[in-house]
């Protein structure tokens, strides 16, 4: 049918346009599609600038279905066993009936930019659960876009009804601050006999967690699993809790067994509970919100600058000074910003 005048059509319309596609796209997620799911994701995920119109509406739709899940940040030194414990973790959710995503933060290679990890490679198990959804997400070398990202990430997986979000990092470093900020309970995987235990972890680290989780408490390995289970214990004991009102425990487990695993997420359930209680929880999800859009400003405003005609055009001068040594930081990034408003204000 011809359109009245005055009336133009949707395909005339390009924000119209975008409203019908993104809604048919939230529209797939909320139904449980994992493959409109991927989709959308991928759409989140992409750095090109004509996927973005489409991107912040679909996370315009999706905002009123999203914040019903848990959010569990899991992290570890290298060899701590993350990816076997999320594995026997999400498997013994699946069986309860409860739906998982795992979310895995993955480093990139540098030659394809992709994912190297490979986690669905290594949860084999859990990637045939019907109740679970799992996917890498390539850091690309920047963690900061990869974080804004992630959130998003997460809010999709919420809106697709998927109960207990897990954000898995890539080790013990920077990316554990950024996670912190996005979930709602941090666990820090940590491993015994293997010399000092404190070693291998930063203090900066353990002050962030909420639990701690000794892994491989095995055969002969129980032992040292539990002499290090007090040690961190005792450390615990002298530094304060990132969540008002929660004491930080520290647990062990074996992942290979499935010993300790329902007792790890019962201390999850607890701090939930407790948090929703004492009104922290939900103060913590609006904090994390503004974290969000202050992440986004800063990433905003960075693209903007190193974007510019007038900063482009003074960059390579000015780098090759400081290479040199004819000129300071501090004066480069003097100059750099006055190429920056000089052009933006023309």
């Amino acid at each position: 049918m011809t359109p009245a005048p005055n009336q133009p059509s949707s395909h005339s319309d390009p924000d119209l346009s975008i409203a019908a596609r993104a809604r048919e796209l939230v529209e797939g997620v909320r139904s449980g599609n994992r493959t409109l799911l991927g989709k959308a994701i991928t759409l989140i995920e992409s750095n090109a600038a004509r996927h973005a119109p489409l991107a912040e509406e679909v996370v315009r739709q999706v905002l009123p279905y999203a914040g019903h899940s848990i959010r569990v940040g899991i992290t570890g030194v290298p060899g701590a066993g993350k990816s076997t414990f999320i594995e026997a973790l999400g498997c013994m959710l699946c069986a309860q009936g409860t739906r998982v995503a795992v979310l895995a933060v993955d480093p990139s290679s540098s030659l394809s930019h992709g994912s190297i990890l490979g986690d669905k490679t290594r949860m084999e198990m859990l990637c045939r659960e019907e109740n679970c959804f799992i996917r890498p997400s390539p850091s690309s070398g920047t963690l900061g876009g990869v974080t804004r990202k992630s959130r998003e990430t997460i809010m999709l997986c919420e809106a697709a009804g998927y109960d207990v979000i897990l954000v898995e990092t890539v080790g013990v470093g920077q990316s554990e601050t950024t996670v912190r900020s996005m979930v709602d309970f941090f666990l820090v995987l940590l491993i015994a006999g293997a010399g000092d235990e404190l070693q291998g972890i930063k203090k900066g680290i353990i002050e962030l967690a909420d639990t701690i989780l000794i892994t491989k408490a095995d055969g002969s390995n129980i032992p040292r699993t539990e002499a290090a289970r007090i040690e961190f214990a005792r450390v615990l004991h002298y530094l304060t809790s990132t969540t008002p009102g929660w004491r930080p425990q520290v647990l062990t487990c074996s992942s290979l067994e499935g010993r300790g695993i329902r007792e790890a997420w019962e201390v999850v359930e607890q701090f939930r509970d407790l948090m929703l209680q004492s009104g922290q929880f939900e103060k913590r999800r609006r904090r994390q919100t503004l974290d969000w859009m202050e992440d986004m400003l800063s990433q905003q405003l960075w693209n903007d600058f190193s974007n510019n005609p007038g900063t482009l055009a003074q960059w390579p001068r000015i780098e090759q000074a400081v290479l040199e040594g004819r000129l300071s930081a501090a004066t480069a990034v003097k100059k750099l910003f006055n190429a920056y408003t000089t052009h933006h204000d023309q």
